[in-house]
């Protein structure tokens, strides 16, 4: 491992304990208990998921499901490290770590209380590139498998992390400008989006599907919006996600393999790591808003000091944002197969989250057997400035 300098001493990506990680598999956090109806109702809480088949007992007791299920995103709720565990693999000096994107593929397996997921993780490949935000910056690849406890396939996911020389970014100072002045919004400006918003929420909260003969290349789906974001928002995200409460999980291996990156230092800057030994006294030491490298999410100092700007919300979220929305769509006939998710910028504190999709595809014959329409999602703040681009195919029923 490399010697360890200040974060202004470091100038180049040291790759020296990456290189001979690619291809392997990598070990992780594994969650102690199996997933519980509370926890589905506060993840969908989170994330402003209004669909009652996640929340309301009598609506989900009700519907073909006949009780509550878990929405799609569930997936990396139940999982470690917002997902990116295996696309941050090697220990980097000076560095910091924002996500790149997401791909995930779903099998038709849905996820109850009282299931357990179990994730196998590999670090798949990276390569680096230079760019405005932090110069030489690299952008890594992960691979997980999701499975429950009867050991059935419930999704795959690649996530995509991009990790940076924390000083580097900070010195350029791309997003300095979102730290200046939170947007204050009007009376005027407030009511239009909340009304917005509400028109979504009850958009399909019967749960029909659109038939897939029904539906026609060029049909846009009803806009969502999201926000404004707040401190509060990103802080009920945080929590909802599983393994950032205290003691919830425990680290696992892949057997046979040697040097497996379970829980090794990545070369976090000054502040933004874990004291793990001190977490088994005091649960601050492993909460991450408090220390860890999620300060930044809330505490817009400490988010410059990684080169964003001021307070900004998850990746992850990001993603399960754009599952939600498709899912809500497709009905609780109709599902999400495959998406694939470019991030380009955060959702910052005080901005608004717009959802403006479209189908531009369909496909009668598909590998999956079963009929798809593709969909473009673009999500945007109220500048128009792109925060996600994102196709997914959607299943729909004849």
């Amino acid at each position: 491992m490399s010697e360890k300098h200040t974060a202004a001493e470091i100038t180049e990506l040291d790759l020296s304990d990456v290189e001979h990680r690619v291809g392997r598999p990598v070990g992780g956090g594994q969650l102690w208990d199996p997933c519980s109806t509370s926890d589905i109702r506060r993840w969908v809480m989170a994330m402003d998921y209004p669909n009652p088949l996640h929340w309301d007992q009598e609506f989900a007791r009700d519907s073909r499901f006949g009780g509550l299920v878990a929405p799609q995103s569930m997936a990396v709720a139940l999982d470690y490290g917002h997902g990116a565990q295996p696309a941050c693999v090697g220990y980097i000096p000076g560095s910091h770590l924002i996500f790149g994107g997401e791909e995930w593929w779903f099998y038709g397996c849905p996820v109850r209380a009282g299931d357990k997921l179990f994730q196998e993780r590999r670090f798949h490949d990276y390569k680096v590139a230079e760019t405005k935000f932090a110069g030489p910056t690299m952008f890594s690849r992960g691979d997980t498998t999701h499975t429950n406890q009867h050991g059935t396939l419930v999704a795959r996911e690649r996530s995509t992390a991009i990790r940076y020389l924390a000083a580097e970014a900070e010195k350029r100072g791309m997003y300095q400008d979102r730290g200046a002045t939170v947007k204050r919004w009007t009376d005027t400006e407030l009511n239009e989006v909340e009304k917005l918003r509400h028109e979504w929420l009850m958009s399909n909260r019967l749960g029909l599907s659109p038939h897939f003969e029904e539906v026609s290349v060029g049909d846009r789906l009803p806009r969502r919006v999201i926000g404004p974001h707040s401190i509060a928002s990103f802080t009920t995200e945080y929590r909802a996600f599983l393994f950032n409460i205290w003691g919830t999980f425990h680290w696992v291996a892949p057997p046979g393999v040697k040097d497996p990156w379970i829980n090794q230092d990545p070369g976090w800057v000054d502040g933004f790591g874990f004291d793990e030994e001190g977490a088994k006294i005091d649960p601050r030491k492993r909460d991450g808003l408090y220390v860890g490298p999620s300060r930044g999410h809330i505490d817009s100092d400490k988010a410059s000091e990684i080169g964003m700007g001021r307070a900004y919300g998850y990746g992850a979220t990001l993603g399960a944002w754009c599952t939600d929305y498709l899912s809500y769509w497709a009905g609780h006939d109709g599902m999400v197969r495959h998406s694939k998710a470019n991030f380009r910028g955060p959702a910052f504190e005080g901005d608004v989250t717009y959802f403006d999709a479209e189908v531009v595809g369909k496909e009668t014959e598909s590998t999956w057997g079963v009929p798809l329409v593709q969909v473009k999602l673009r999500l945007t703040d109220q500048n128009g400035g792109s925060l996600v681009d994102c196709t997914a195919e959607v299943e729909l029923p004849y």
